[in-house]
């Protein structure tokens, strides 16, 4: 199939590609306003443009069978950018799609839709609660899926829990550095919550059956997230033990902590935001049945795994992306006053 992966030049657009490749997809089409610069370039056909371009977006879409939607503006950008991106991008992404006849088009959501919930594990049929604007963007860009769902296309949509693996950086980054640089590090809270994540490698997994199976079932939403996870301070623990020093995981209290960060946040002085310190410190993990039951969904990877195989992709590619920062998954994002806190550790 000609496959459509706008987001193509990002972390889970890259690896969405090799694992297309790996299942034997050679025709793909990368949308992306950001360059493509990995190995495999040469392997696909790259169209620089941004999704908020209808003609870009049509250009793109010529001749294909499947899209798989990733682009999207991270809770870093701002408010004007994430709804340009998230929502009119989403829209004009599937108005395309449905025009050129385009068989199946998976939309990538987020767990975030469910904001800071009550309950857990949270299911696709609670209340959606949109924290920040990325939260309401990646509602808002749901409604619109479904508004061609009723227009007769396949659109499935997968609402992903915090994912990681190679290519991965943005706020782990944070974490890795103190890792590798022998120090213990903080909690927000004492670190006994579950916090479940998941593998780039599984969420690949997960699009890929989105992509193949019949129609029927595969024209829904479902959560994605690891099926093997502990709590915080345990998951974390691991990277720590593999960086080989001793280090710990520290609990510190939650609220002067959040306290902080949302000074820190309002001074522009960390690069952590809301949604993330707001849960950092509480349960935050989705019921996978319906994946597991429809999809045939499997995840490989437990928390522990995932952390750790991101977090030995960092340590071989440090050099590469060193001196780098920005607001991308691609990129580690700028520790800011971190950094000072970071000497206590």
């Amino acid at each position: 199939m000609k496959t459509l992966v706008t987001g193509g030049s990002g972390f889970l657009g890259i690896n969405m590609i090799r694992y297309l490749m790996n299942k034997g997809e050679t025709d793909i089409v990368v949308l992306d306003i950001a360059d493509f610069d990995y190995p495999e370039k040469d392997r696909i056909t790259f169209i620089q443009g941004d999704i908020r371009d209808k003609a870009a977006v049509k250009k793109a879409m010529e001749g294909v069978q499947w899209v798989i939607h990733t682009a999207a503006a991270l809770p870093l950008y701002t408010k004007e950018e994430i709804f340009g991106i998230d929502i009119d991008g989403t829209r004009n992404i599937l108005e395309a799609a449905h025009a050129a006849n385009v068989e199946r088009c998976v939309h990538v959501s987020s767990t975030a839709v469910y904001g800071i919930p009550d309950h857990h594990p949270l299911y696709e049929d609670d209340k959606l609660d949109g924290v920040g604007p990325y939260g309401i963007a990646k509602i808002k860009a749901e409604e619109v899926c479904f508004e061609y769902r009723e227009k007769g296309m396949c659109v499935p949509v997968v609402r992903p829990k915090s994912f990681i693996g190679p290519e991965r950086l943005g706020v782990f980054a944070i974490f890795y550095e103190w890792a590798k640089d022998g120090k213990n590090f903080p909690m927000i809270g004492w670190g006994n919550n579950r916090y479940q994540l998941l593998d780039v490698e599984d969420l690949s997994a997960a699009i890929y059956l989105c992509l193949t199976l019949d129609k029927e079932i595969a024209n829904d939403t479902f959560n994605i997230g690891a099926k093997e996870f502990t709590t915080m301070k345990e998951d974390y623990q691991a990277v720590l033990d593999r960086a080989g020093f001793g280090k710990r995981i520290v609990g510190t209290p939650a609220g002067p902590a959040i306290w902080a960060l949302r000074l820190l946040e309002a001074m522009h002085l960390s690069p952590l935001y809301k949604w993330v310190y707001e849960t950092a410190c509480t349960d935050s993990f989705v019921g996978i049945d319906k994946a597991e039951r429809v999809l045939g969904f499997i995840p490989q990877y437990s928390n522990k795994d995932a952390l750790v195989r991101n977090y030995e992709w960092y340590l071989a590619n440090y050099e590469k992306f060193r001196n780098q920062t920005g607001i991308s998954h691609r990129v580690p994002w700028k520790s800011g006053a971190l950094n000072i806190i970071k000497w206590f550790f």
